[in-house]
C-alpha cells in the first residue's frame, strides 16, 4: 500500500470553512440517472485508459497555501437551505493536482458546476488564487448545520472519510483497492461527481471511477445521525484487464504503537493510532478480533470466509488517559464497519500492514477479496453499508471482548509473554482457555479474574518463538463447547 501523506490530506480537509448561497452552473442541464452512469462506466471500460493530467500550478499549492485560503461562506452549495447539507469545495494542490468534474442533480437533470477562484478568500500571492478560472475542483466536503465542521469529504483518488459522533476524523475508506498487498498497487480515481440533496441531513453522491485496470459507477446514499454517519453504497465495476487482487469495501488507517508496542514509538504520548483492532463477523456467528501491530516488515493476514456478515477497523480503546492527546484526540477517532447487503460468497477478508515511524502515514488496510477471478468483460456488482461510529464491538453479539493487550519477557530465558484482558465476563464464570500457536510453542497458559475490576478476565501466555520469525497466537475463552469471547488472533514478534 502506497504511503499517504496524512498531514497534507488533513490540511486540505481543514482549508475551507464557513456559510450559505449557491454556486452558478456553467452549462445547461442534461438527463442523469443511475442507469446512465452505469452505462457510462461500462462504455469507458471498452476504451483505452487516459489519465487526467495534473493542472499547471497545482504543484505550488502546498500545506501552508491550503491553510491560508478559506472557502467563502456565501459560495456554499445549498448553504441557503436548512440542515446538514451545505457543500464546500477543495482547491487543487500538490497532493491532489488532478481536477474532478462536479455536477448537481435535481429532478433527473444534472447541471455541471463552474469553478471560480473567487470562491476562496486568499492573501495576495497565495498559490490557490493563482490557479485560474479553468483549474477545476479537487473534491468536496459536506458541512453540518452549525457550519463548525464537516461530516463527509471526498478528496484524492477514490478516498473518502467521515468523523466519529465526537466530530473527530481518523481512518479513511476508498472505493476500491487493487493489488494492495502485491507491491504493485493501483489507485483508480473518481473523475466525476454528481451531488443530489435527498433531505435535511442526507446527500446522495454519485461517482464515476476510472483506472488502468477497472472502471466503475458508485452511488453513496449518505446521512448524518446522532450515532455517526451511515452510507449505503452501490457499485457496478467493469475490469479492463485481469486483476490479481481486487479489494472491495476497503478501508485505510494508521497504527504506530500502543501499550503492547511502546518501544516502537519515540513520541511522549503513550499510544498513537487511528484504529487498534481488526474485526470480522463470520457467517457462523464467530467474532474474530485481530489487534493491530506495527510490523517490522510488510505483512498480510488473510481470513478465509464464506458470506461474512461484516468486518471493520475499530478504535476500541476510548480512554483519554491512554493517549493523553489533547490536540487531535485519538480517543475520539471513528470506527468503520462494513456490512454486505447481499451474500458475498467465497473469498478472504485481508488485513495488510507495513512499518511506519510516524502518525502521518496510513499503514493499515482492510478489504474483501472475492475468490472468483477478476477478468475483463465481467461485471462485478457490490452493495454494502458503511457505519462511521464510536462502536467498540459491532461483531461480538454479547461475547466478552478484548480490552487490553500487553507484551513482555516470559519466565523462561528467550521466551515472550502475551497478556490479554477480556471484559464483559459475568462474575463467577467457569471458563476454559483454548489456545494454539503457529511458529513456536506454548510454554504456559493461565487465566483468572482481575481483582477490583468486575467483568475483567486476564489470560497469560508464555511462548517460545521459532528462530525463523513471528509466532501467530489464537486464543478464545470458552465454557464447555460454547464460545464465551471473541476469537483472538495475535502475531508475536511481527
Amino acid at each position: 500500500m502506497t504511503q499517504i501523506d496524512r498531514r497534507a490530506m488533513i490540511a486540505a480537509s481543514a482549508a475551507t470553512l464557513l456559510l450559505p448561497q449557491t454556486l452558478r452552473a456553467q452549462t445547461r442541464a442534461t438527463p442523469f440517472s443511475w442507469e446512465r452512469l452505469v452505462g457510462q462506466a461500462q462504455d469507458l471500460a471498452r476504451a483505452p485508459y487516459k489519465e487526467t493530467p495534473a493542472y499547471p500550478g497545482a504543484a505550488r499549492v502546498d500545506y501552508d497555501a491550503l491553510h491560508a485560503a478559506r472557502f467563502r461562506d456565501d459560495r456554499t452549495l445549498w448553504g441557503d437551505l436548512p440542515g446538514d447539507t451545505g457543500v464546500r469545495f477543495f482547491p487543487l494542490s500538490n497532493t491532489a493536482p488532478q481536477p474532478v468534474q462536479i455536477a448537481i442533480v435535481d429532478n433527473g437533470q444534472a447541471t455541471p458546476l463552474r469553478y471560480d477562484p473567487a470562491m476562496f478568500d486568499a492573501p495576495a500571492g497565495n498559490a490557490v488564487a493563482a490557479l485560474g478560472p479553468d483549474a477545476g475542483f479537487a473534491g468536496f466536503r459536506i458541512m453540518n448545520a452549525k457550519r463548525d465542521g464537516d461530516w463527509l469529504s471526498f478528496l484524492g483518488a477514490s478516498y473518502f472519510r467521515a468523523p466519529s459522533p465526537q466530530k473527530q476524523f481518523g481512518l479513511s475508506a476508498r472505493a476500491i483497492a487493487i493489488n494492495t498487498s502485491l507491491g504493485k498497487e493501483e489507485f483508480p480515481r473518481f473523475t466525476h461527481f454528481w451531488l443530489e440533496r435527498s433531505g435535511d441531513n442526507s446527500v446522495i453522491v454519485y461517482a464515476l471511477l476510472d483506472g488502468v485496470s477497472i472502471t466503475g459507477a458508485y452511488r453513496f446514499v449518505s446521512s448524518l445521525g446522532t450515532d455517526g454517519v451511515r452510507q449505503d453504497v452501490t457499485a457496478a465495476l467493469f475490469p479492463r484487464r485481469a486483476i490479481p487482487e481486487l479489494g472491495l469495501m476497503p478501508m485505510t488507517s494508521m497504527f504506530w504503537y500502543d501499550q503492547a508496542n511502546r518501544t516502537q514509538g519515540t513520541d511522549w504520548r503513550p499510544e498513537i493510532h487511528d484504529s487498534d483492532l481488526f474485526s470480522i463477523a463470520s457467517a457462523d456467528g464467530t467474532a474474530h478480533a485481530r489487534p493491530l501491530v506495527n510490523p517490522s516488515a510488510p505483512m498480510v493476514s488473510a481470513f478465509t470466509e464464506r458470506n461474512p456478515q461484516g468486518f471493520g477497523l475499530l478504535q476500541r480503546d476510548r480512554d483519554f488517559d491512554h493517549y493523553q492527546d489533547d490536540g487531535v484526540y485519538y480517543d475520539r477517532r471513528p470506527s468503520l464497519w462494513a456490512t454486505p447487503a447481499k451474500a458475498l460468497g467465497q473469498g478472504e477478508v485481508r488485513l495488510y500492514a507495513f512499518p511506519t515511524d510516524s502518525e502521518y502515514t496510513d499503514n493499515v488496510a482492510a478489504y474483501w477479496t472475492p475468490a472468483a477471478a477478476v477478468t475483463p468483460g465481467r461485471r462485478i456488482d457490490a452493495s454494502y453499508r458503511l457505519d462511521w461510529s464510536a462502536a467498540r464491538a459491532p461483531a461480538s453479539k454479547g461475547l466478552a471482548i478484548v480490552e487490553n493487550v500487553w507484551r513482555g519477557r516470559g519466565g523462561e530465558a528467550g521466551s515472550d509473554r502475551l497478556v490479554i484482558d477480556f471484559t464483559g465476563v459475568p462474575e463467577g464464570s467457569k471458563l476454559d482457555i483454548w489456545s494454539d500457536i503457529k511458529g513456536g510453542r506454548l510454554l504456559k497458559t493461565a487465566g483468572y479474574p482481575v481483582l477490583g475490576k468486575p467483568g475483567t478476565y486476564r489470560t497469560v501466555l508464555d511462548l517460545k518463538r521459532d528462530a525463523a520469525g513471528p509466532a501467530d497466537i489464537r486464543l478464545q475463552l470458552r465454557a464447555g463447547n460454547r464460545a464465551f469471547s471473541e476469537y483472538v488472533h495475535y502475531p508475536v514478534g511481527a
